[in-house]
């Protein structure tokens, strides 16, 4: 199990917070974050880039009565750090009042936490790097009707965040990640068509091989070779697994905070409503041991948990921070984030579609006519109506069958309809941090030729 922590970085912190209440802050807290990333692209079967990244960054935030404000540096030196809680002070005597600003509460605060199993030991080297980038893309330009590529590249990643407030929380938390990812063109001249793939995770064991993460880019680009308009009509859309996390995505920005604090969203009014049908399952789970978004305590050093955002179909819960949590009258949910420049805000970590019982195949199986979408294009959808319009592209079915490639289409509905008629298939796998299986989707406007 975690626990509170002692080191460098938490005592500089704790001596920065000692600072703003001697000059008279009623409380306060400070985040550090340090991160490492390395990352090496090719293409061609050349090297193109090799980028080595180390930040380090700090912000201090303190309250004087319900006036808070914040101030972040990058300079740790003791000729900086020195005036910045006289600057923080002065700034927070200036601005209005906020009737819900202050820390978490402090029962609340998290005292323990357990290990997750978030950090690879081994940190590779910008030559091992390269040669996974190569040989994705290798792979890639190896498929058959593959004519040109975009480029490979691998990555890898670790951050350390530490947080002390007045309270007494002092945690650390640590998380890293690897990827790889590969694009490939296929066709020639105006008929050319792009796809991609890409694999992340936090230990390298645990990454999807890269001559298999190139094969598929280019499997998926030779795939939509040929791709013409669809038939304009209501139809059943069904959305592959790399994008429909995307609709979980829409969810969690109806149903954070401050939207529903403002009055904003379009699911206002919609906690413990029947938001789906009775057999969907929506988790968020902060504590998953790999997690790509795990998070052993929240940005206000709430303790996280398991929790079902959607039981039986049914609305169960807000994203909260403390601060939109007192204008609702309800508790933090241990949803907040937070970097060094600004105050924490709530946002999911492990999101997840619990899957179906019937197979993706079948999804389709069942679709006389209708389309599967692979690609989205544009951000046209309305957080305060839930009306939601976006370019796709993907194939055509007939007959419960992927029938001919289709590009330039729009697909279009109401948020709340769709959550209504979506059926998830039983293909969920862990890729992205927020993940869905295939979902279908009936009635969706679909307009084409």
């Amino acid at each position: 199990m975690g626990t509170a922590v002692a080191g460098e970085s938490a005592d500089l912190l704790d001596g920065l917070i000692a600072h703003a209440r001697q000059l008279g802050a009623d409380a306060a807290d400070a985040v550090m974050l340090r991160g490492s990333a390395l990352d090496a692209s090719c293409r061609l079967g050349e090297p193109e880039e090799v980028v080595r990244s180390e930040v380090r960054s700090l912000g201090l935030r303190v309250f004087v009565g319900k006036r808070q404000a914040i101030v972040s540096t990058t300079d740790f030196s003791q000729g900086a750090l020195g005036p910045l809680a006289e600057r923080v002070m002065a700034m927070a005597r200036t601005v209005p009042e906020d009737p819900y600003a202050g820390l978490a509460d402090p029962a609340l605060l998290a005292r323990d936490w357990p290990m997750l199993d978030l950090v690879d030991a081994a940190e590779p080297d910008a030559e091992s790097l390269m040669a996974h980038a190569l040989e994705a893309e290798d792979a890639a330009r190896a498929v058959v009707g593959v004519t040109n590529s975009e480029g490979a590249g691998a990555g890898w990643r670790r951050r350390e965040v530490t947080l002390v407030t007045s309270d007494g929380f002092a945690g650390c938390s640590e998380s890293g990640s690897h990827s790889v990812s590969a694009a490939a063109l296929a066709g020639e001249g105006t008929a050319m068509e792009r796809d991609y793939w890409w694999s992340s995770a936090v230990h390298e064991a645990d990454l999807e091989e890269p001559a298999s993460v190139g094969r598929r880019a280019g499997e998926r680009a030779v795939r939509r070779l040929g791709a013409r308009k669809a038939q304009s009509g209501q139809v059943p859309v069904v959305y592959d697994p790399r994008i429909a996390g995307g609709l979980l995505s829409h969810l969690t920005g109806a149903i954070s905070g401050p939207s529903i604090a403002r009055g904003t969203s379009f699911l206002k009014d919609a906690l413990e409503t029947q938001l789906f049908a009775p057999d969907i399952t929506v988790v968020d789970d902060p504590l998953r041991e790999r997690g790509l978004r795990s998070l052993p305590f929240d940005g206000e050093g709430v303790a996280t948990e398991r929790r079902a955002i959607v039981a039986d179909g049914v609305l169960k819960t807000w994203l909260l921070d403390s601060r939109s949590a007192r204008q609702l009258g309800l508790a933090t949910t241990g949803h907040a984030v937070r970097g060094t420049g600004g105050p924490p805000s709530p946002a999911c970590t492990n999101l997840w579609l619990e899957p179906g019982p019937e197979s993706a195949d079948a999804l389709i199986g069942e679709v006389t006519s209708g389309l599967y979408v692979t690609e989205l294009i544009g951000m046209g959808v309305n957080q305060v109506t839930g009306d939601y319009s976006r370019g796709a592209a993907g194939f055509w079915i007939e007959g419960g069958e992927i029938a001919y490639p289709v590009s330039e289409v729009t697909v279009a509905g109401n948020l709340k309809d769709m959550f209504r008629h979506l059926t998830p298939g039983g293909d969920l796998a862990f890729r992205y941090g927020v993940d869905s299986p295939t979902v279908r989707i009936d009635g969706m406007t679909v307009a084409g030729r």
